[in-house]
């Protein structure tokens, strides 16, 4: 089967694609130095072990039912509706949407402020083990549950955006919630002795403090895009019940990875202090390359396929996802080995400072090495999910996400004991590798096929380049480091990064030889874009 697709809308997503990932790619810099400070400041253990856990409580439900569940309901419905019904109904809707989550969040956070301990307890019941670990996590819970309100209402503001092809603002306004975060948190943790508060509560405040900025810094272009705020709630509203039915079972199809996380964080709490924090230092590192290379082609993906499915050209629409896949693909695999063979080094240069130990250099490196094994399946499950949306299908997620919750307690509940935390992190990408696979499975039925000949061609190729290349970079690293003295921190930035260029530079060459055509496409995008062209 051929592509059916033409050069402009692989094109599209591309460039979109590029448009994100730039902005995307500050944001995960800024979360890098977010996290760089709460590793100097507080190591891993009972301080940072409380907040993980604190902060997990709204930032789950955050993932669940906004930068999941509602953007991709809300883009679906909000494109349709500017596609046959014009731009008024299009923002009348967009009014009623934002003051009905307002009020539904702001019910949601008060339940949770009230049910915190008892939240804490189901979540990480072994805290109870540590004298005063309860207390705190609880207290920073409290603090950071209005965080779900603002950033959810940031996440509908991102989806009118993107509907309207606007990228960029809206994927930089995560750079202002980590800029909130550092900022913010560190004032509020130097002065929040003064005021008989450990200074992890500092940083708690400043969380809030980002999500408030997240949503402000996108509100000038939303009015400039037409949006007039016009407060409007109508429960009974067409729009309104379209969203509501999509999303119900997408908080279920969507939320596989932070159901898993609940999951996963309840038995991190039962292996050694500070495994909690080990498992997040390297999630929240393997959540750059998704950040940067998955969630940008998703992101620039959604409205492509919300607007093929809305006008019943599935041929378009596949290819467009094939398209997609294979750049996902492109970017995350290399990432993934990348991850894998040289996690120690990235971890040490990165979070080894301050209270951050060799010890817990050597465990989070372990994590991030088994997380990186699902890394692409990260990326493809989020550009997979919104396309049973766009088609009005959403038992399949369902499904999917009830399958790769079961295979995870599994899998953890065989291993845990005898692996510990790296049991959490190896289960993690397995169970998001089985569902990207059923998925992308459904929906080769779904619509008929698309050209897996090609896709699958393409993954054999790009892995086999990557596996070259995280080679090359893992016995490169080495002999740099006999050159040059690894205990100058500037001479492991040095040779962490010449390692890295070579290695990429050699995936590069293989992948042209390779003959993958959307790296000319993806290249293309970085060159307008420097060139200014864009």
């Amino acid at each position: 089967m051929e592509i059916q697709t033409n050069a402009s809308t692989t094109t599209q997503v591309a460039k979109s694609a590029g448009s994100v990932g730039i902005a995307v790619f500050f944001s995960r810099i800024l979360g890098l130095v977010r996290e760089q400070v709460m590793a100097a400041l507080f190591g891993a253990g009972f301080y940072m072990d409380a907040f993980v856990v604190a902060f997990r409580i709204p930032n789950l439900l955050r993932d669940l039912f906004a930068e999941g569940a509602l953007s991709a309901a809300f883009v679906t419905v909000f494109t349709d509706y500017d596609q046959k019904k014009g731009q008024e109904a299009a923002w009348r809707l967009a009014n009623n949407v934002l003051l009905t989550l307002t009020v539904l969040l702001s019910l949601i956070t008060l339940l949770g402020m009230i049910f915190s301990k008892e939240i804490i307890q189901v979540m990480a019941s072994n805290f109870g083990r540590t004298a005063g670990k309860i207390a705190l996590t609880q207290l920073l819970t409290n603090i950071m549950f209005p965080f779900l309100i603002m950033v959810s209402l940031a996440a509908a503001v991102m989806g009118m955006l993107n509907a309207k092809g606007r990228f960029f603002i809206p994927a930089m306004a995560s750079t202002f919630f980590n800029m909130g975060s550092i900022v913010g948190g560190v004032l509020c943790a130097w002065w929040a002795p003064a005021f008989g508060q450990p200074p992890i509560v500092g940083m708690a405040v400043g969380t809030l403090i980002g999500g408030i900025l997240q949503l402000a810094i996108q509100l000038p272009s939303l009015k400039r895009s037409g949006f007039a705020w016009r407060p409007h709630i109508g429960l009974k509203d067409e729009g309104l019940r379209r969203i509501m039915i999509l999303m119900i079972p997408a908080v279920i199809g969507l939320s596989a990875t932070q159901i898993n996380i609940f999951i996963n964080t309840n038995f991190a709490a039962r292996c050694a202090e500070g495994s909690v924090s080990w498992l997040n230092y390297a999630f929240r590192l393997m959540q750059f390359p998704i950040g940067i290379f998955g969630v940008a082609i998703a992101i620039a993906t959604l409205p492509v396929i919300s607007r093929q499915a809305s006008q019943g050209d599935i041929g378009a629409l596949k290819a467009t996802y094939v398209s997609s896949l294979t750049m996902a693909f492109l970017m995350t695999i290399p990432a993934s080995f990348g991850l894998a063979f040289l996690a120690k080094p990235i971890i040490r240069l990165i979070f080894e400072h301050g209270r951050f130990t060799s010890i817990d250099t050597l465990h989070t490196a372990e994590a991030l090495a088994y997380y990186s094994v699902g890394l692409f399946a990260y990326s493809t499950i989020k550009i997979t999910v919104p396309v049973f949306y766009a088609l009005k299908d959403t038992k399949y997620p369902v499904i999917s996400s009830f399958l790769a919750v079961v295979t995870n307690v599994l899998f953890i509940s065989l291993a845990l004991d005898a692996f510990q935390h790296k049991a959490i992190a190896f289960s993690t990408s397995i169970t998001m590798i089985i569902n990207f696979v059923f998925l992308s499975a459904v929906l080769y039925k779904k619509v008929g096929g698309y050209d897996l000949r090609y896709l699958i061609g393409a993954f054999i190729k790009i892995t086999l380049a990557s596996l070259a290349m995280g080679l090359l970079a893992y016995y490169l690293y080495p002999i740099i480091g006999q050159i040059m003295d690894q205990r100058v921190l500037l001479n492991q930035i040095i040779s962490l990064m010449v390692a890295i260029t070579l290695a990429v530079l050699v995936y590069f060459v293989l992948i042209r030889l390779l003959g993958i055509k959307e790296y000319q496409e993806v290249l293309g995008s970085l060159k307008r874009r420097y060139s200014g062209k864009i």
